[in-house]
């Protein structure tokens, strides 16, 4: 059996922890950010983890990780 490709906009965006939970970056920081309230702005910056069902879609897509 031949290899399976990674998701390639999944693996760039998602990554697997040590314990198996998916996280990712939060949306929302790229621009319009001057109306944006400074404290938002730093609750964001922190990465967040996926739910069980959404991460065991995500793992599905990054099959090698």
């Amino acid at each position: 059996m031949p290899k399976i490709k990674s998701h390639r906009g999944v693996a760039k965006r998602f990554w697997i922890t040590g314990t198996g939970k998916v996280r990712h970056k939060k949306p929302g920081l790229r621009h319009l950010l001057t109306g944006m309230d400074s404290g938002r702005g730093r609750h964001m910056r922190k990465a967040q983890i996926l739910n069980k069902v959404d991460g065991a879609v995500i793992k599905t897509l990054i099959p090698y990780r």
